[in-house]
């Protein structure tokens, strides 16, 4: 790389992005499901499209201002030529309010309009440089440079550079992850625009026109998987036979009565796992583990089952109607434990662990849910369908060892799972076995009906083929990746969610749980959890990639990889200890890979995926968190140096980081050392961080995260290549600048800054300024402290953090605002509070004069926002601390709303400063503490200051009218 120095404008993304446009889409996102490609494999923390969407395009566009300074050195812009630049920005905002949106993720006119601008900001880029040595390899006007994601994981950002128009590089060290990436970037453009082989398609004589991007391939998907489903059917039918209603079955119940005759397709079967009872007198009988009885609980709809004792033996019968409370949890003692149906006796998980890996435990049938005429109807398990299933007897399994997966058992409990094939039924192995053997037959027959469309060159899709061969094995891949789709919802780690009656699948979480009754689902009838199922998630989904502009999937560990070589970097790494991805995704390899190997060799040739190089600080793995934090700091920083060196010159980097363990320290704040550590290791590989950006990529109602106040960012962090000769300062001078720069800062973010940037959210208010912090921290080479040594990206972030602590309040809420740091809303000493009081230049009489606090019988209140008068007014009282004005606004927003605050607002305006910040103060205390609800008032207050803030302006003006 030469010396010469590179001319970068500004990015839009080191300046400003419409954030709340941008987190509402990602919101949104979360909860769509046809046409994503989540749906065509699953993989773990997947970013949403629309974060990558905004993130690369603004990565890439150049700022107004930005551009302007760089082409004019040294100069100053004069207020038309600002105003100019302001709109241009929101030009380029209201750009990304369209791109980001679901609907336009294929509206070609949107997205050209998009490429456009990039390929702009490129050519602008290139005319600054086109005297640099090497412009003609790193600066050429008719071509952009690729992307390439070295975390690229389940192929979210190298996708949105491929349909921005970029040429789109995906690696990662999981061949799970390079099989998915591969199904969506690369193989789709290979055969874009070519119409399907099958027969049927073939026949129909439809002309190519018809068969845009990946059409073609999505028919073909879907024609040749249900040639397997039917070859499946005929072949183990026999094991999922539907359920006939006899007057026997249908007993005394009217619903069952009305279908006398009819046979019912089943759409899964409720097991409770089995141990032998602890009691000696009930040795002899399996009992069964179940977390609860209950099989509906949807309004009008509730059915439960009921376990019948008949002598030295029980059986389950199904009964409508609102449960008893014993049915709630099942099995389950209210210790924990289970409880024997037969004697009572406790069952312990030491016993059943104990029992299942000496392969004494067993499963009972408990009840059948079948498709009825208006929905699902519940049948009692009978004999004929307990003895179907446990007839099946599979071939063979995955036998690679699966303890590592088994991540949520902290006790070292191994619940009998050693091998793969131990977390399936032995009719669920029949089915995952029949339908990968079917693999190799169905693609004998694409191949055939392609050669006759199609020239071919011999070659397979890993060899660079794109004839016959090539497209049969492609269209394998994705009816492979279907089977893995049939496994998460085909294993008996699957459960039956009573208030939604459907399927919970094996990775509902990110992690294995262990249910312990379970659902068996049909795979060969068109049912929740069928192959049938997992085909169409998989044609939608091919129907929503680009399939353009090329792409490359290959799997290489970002500490070693050349890949990045003057390419656009943008990338999601792993997080610290969140998620161990090579253990999880091994559920899914051991099917792809007998599927696949004959396709896939070099990828595919490992028994498991590989572990020993993840980037994860795995305790379990490396002994010691300690040992762990190190391996992860060591190889973070050799790949993020490795991005720093090989990287476009010109471009900025951004990396995607969510943060979900964390310690709390009273001294400190909230710190996480997983954050900490990787700060430290983009630090050490000399990256200058120039921006970061909490963007809000996580659903709200996730199972994680309800009722808590846990992070639901990723802060994205911008960062460009520090200057070899970048100079070292002393603490004292780094302190000097922080204390300049954060106060801009947290007014900007507090405020927001114009051309539609909307202020931050108490609940990112911690991260966000670690931005301006961390940028003024990493543009040194070093800080260095008064013995000579190196500052720590620690020691840094507990000075920015200690930042937002600092405030300049009025003396009764400062003595608020201590008491509730210590005693919240419970009530105090009156001898403290005195004491705290006059430290502060105030008296608790004259507090409890100013409305905040109760005082009476030696304790002391703080009242809560619900007690304060609704009748107040502010040009009446006498004594009105930032306090008191604060949770009136409060109240008055949770009791009246938006319009009701802010004719508040609009008659404490000299306030108005005083109120946001102590909003934030007080969120951020709260957070800590754990308060969850008391958070919660503080972060909505803020939320709704805008519309607030607008409110208080139609008060200002009435008032001025009056005069």
């Amino acid at each position: 790389m030469s010396d010469h120095p590179v001319i970068s404008p500004k990015k839009l993304i080191e300046v400003a992005l419409p954030l709340d446009a941008i987190n509402a889409a990602c919101a949104k996102e979360k909860s769509i499901r046809h046409g994503h490609p989540s749906t065509l494999h699953l993989w773990w923390a997947r970013r949403p499209l629309a974060a990558a969407r905004s993130v690369i395009f603004s990565q890439l566009v150049n700022d107004p201002a930005g551009l302007w300074e760089a082409q004019n050195p040294g100069q100053k812009p004069s207020p038309q030529q600002r105003s100019a630049f302001t709109k241009r920005r929101r030009e380029l905002f209201d750009l990304i309010k369209e791109l980001v949106l679901w609907e336009n993720t294929t509206n070609e006119a949107v997205l050209d309009r998009a490429r456009g601008e990039i390929r702009r900001s490129w050519k602008e880029v290139c005319e600054l440089n086109k005297v640099h040595p090497q412009a003609a390899e790193l600066f050429n006007p008719d071509k952009l440079p690729g992307l390439h994601d070295p975390f690229a994981g389940g192929g979210a950002i190298p996708l949105e550079a491929q349909r921005l128009g970029l040429e789109a590089y995906a690696s990662d060290l999981n061949p799970v992850a390079v099989l998915i990436n591969k199904a969506m970037i690369e193989i789709p453009p290979k055969f874009a625009g070519k119409p399907p082989v099958n027969p049927a398609a073939v026949q129909r004589g439809e002309r190519s026109a018809t068969w845009k991007g990946a059409t073609g391939l999505a028919e073909d998907v879907r024609y040749y998987g249900a040639w397997m489903r039917g070859e499946a059917q005929k072949r183990i039918g026999h094991l999922y036979p539907p359920v006939e209603i006899t007057p026997e079955l249908a007993g005394d119940r009217p619903d069952l009565k009305a279908l006398i005759g009819q046979k019912l397709t089943v759409i899964a079967w409720l097991w409770a796992r089995t141990v032998k009872s602890p009691s000696p007198a009930f040795s002899h009988v399996d009992v069964p583990l179940a977390s609860t009885f209950i099989l509906s609980s949807k309004a009008g709809k509730e059915a439960y089952v009921q376990p019948v004792v008949e002598g030295d033996n029980y059986h389950f019968t199904v009964k409508l109607g609102s449960p008893p409370s014993s049915a709630i949890n099942g099995s389950k003692l209210s210790r924990g434990s289970f409880g024997c149906v037969m004697s009572g006796t406790p069952i312990g998980y030491a016993y059943i662990d104990d029992e299942a890996n000496a392969k004494r435990s067993g499963s009972r049938l408990m009840a059948i849910v079948a498709e009825g005429i208006r929905g699902r109807v519940y049948l009692p398990p009978t004999s004929e369908a307990e003895m179907v299933a446990t007839s099946a007897k599979p071939g063979w399994g995955p036998e690679t060892p699966c303890r590592g997966t088994f991540a949520s058992n902290a006790q070292g409990r191994s619940y009998g799972f050693k091998v793969f094939s131990d977390y399936f039924t032995s009719r669920q192995l029949v089915a995952l076995t029949t339908f990968s053997e079917l693999i190799g037959a169905a693609g004998e027959r694409i191949l055939s009906d392609a050669s006759r469309c199609m020239n071919d060159d011999s070659k397979g899709i890993d060899q660079g083929g794109d004839g016959a061969k090539a497209y049969s094995e492609a269209v394998c891949v994705y009816l492979a990746l279907c089977i893995d789709r049939l496994a998460d919802s085909g294993s008996s780690l699957v459960s039956w969610t009573h208030q939604r009656e459907t399927l919970r699948t094996t990775f509902a979480r990110q992690a294995i749980a262990m249910p312990w009754d379970f659902a068996e689902t049909n795979p060969v009838e068109a049912t929740a959890g069928s192959f049938d199922g997992a085909l169409e998630w998989a044609a939608k989904a091919l129907l929503f990639t680009p399939a353009a502009y090329g792409g490359t999937a290959t799997q290489s560990d970002a500490q070693s990889q050349q890949i990045s070589t003057w390419k656009v970097v943008s990338t999601d790494p792993p997080y610290y200890n969140n998620i161990c991805y090579s253990d999880l995704s091994d559920f899914f390899y051991v099917w792809l890979r007998v599927a696949l190997r004959s396709i896939y060799p070099g990828l595919l040739a490992t028994i498991s995926v590989p572990k020993a190089e993840e980037l994860v600080a795995s305790q379990y793995r490396h002994g010691s968190k300690e040992k762990a934090e190190s391996f992860f700091l060591a190889g973070m920083t050799m790949a993020m140096e490795k991005i720093a060196i090989l990287a476009h010159p010109e471009m900025p980097i951004t990396i995607y980081y969510a943060v979900k363990e964390t310690e709390t320290n009273e001294a400190d704040g909230t710190i996480s050392s997983g954050w900490e550590t990787f700060l430290e290791a983009v630090h050490r590989a000399s990256l200058q961080l120039t921006g970061t950006w909490p963007m809000r990529t996580e659903r709200e109602g996730r199972a994680v995260g309800i009722d808590a106040n846990s992070l639901a960012s990723s802060i994205i962090l911008v960062c460009r290549k520090r200057p070899a000769n970048a100079p070292s300062v002393s603490r004292r001078e780094f302190l000097r600048e922080l204390n300049t720069v954060l106060p801009l800062a947290l007014d900007e973010m507090t405020k927001g800054a114009g051309d539609d940037q909307s202020p931050v959210a108490p609940v990112d208010l911690s991260q966000a300024i670690i931005g301006p912090g961390m940028a003024v921290f990493s543009k040194y080479s070093a800080v260095l402290e008064a013995d000579g040594s190196s500052m720590n990206v620690k020691t840094a972030l507990q000075l920015i953090n200690r930042f937002l602590a600092d405030d300049d309040f009025d003396p009764d809420t400062h003595f608020c605002l201590q008491w509730f740091d210590q005693f919240g809303w419970q009530s105090g000493d009156f001898g403290m509070a005195n004491t705290l009081a006059q430290s502060q230049g105030s008296s608790v009489e004259g507090i409890a004069d100013a409305g905040v606090i109760e005082s009476g019988s030696g304790k002391v209140r703080l009242l809560k926002w619900a007690e304060y008068p609704s009748d107040w007014d502010p040009r009446t009282d006498t004594r009105n601390p930032v306090w008191e004005t604060l949770h009136h606004l409060i109240r008055a927003l949770r009791q009246d709303g938006e319009s009701a605050a802010g004719q508040l607002l609009g008659l404490t305006r000299h306030q108005s400063e005083g109120v946001r910040q102590l909003s934030y103060r007080l969120y951020t205390l709260c957070e800590r503490k754990g308060w969850a609800e008391d958070a919660r008032a503080y972060n909505e207050l803020i939320t709704s200051w805008e519309s607030v803030d607008a409110a208080s302006s139609q008060v200002a003006s009435n008032q001025a009218e009056l005069f």
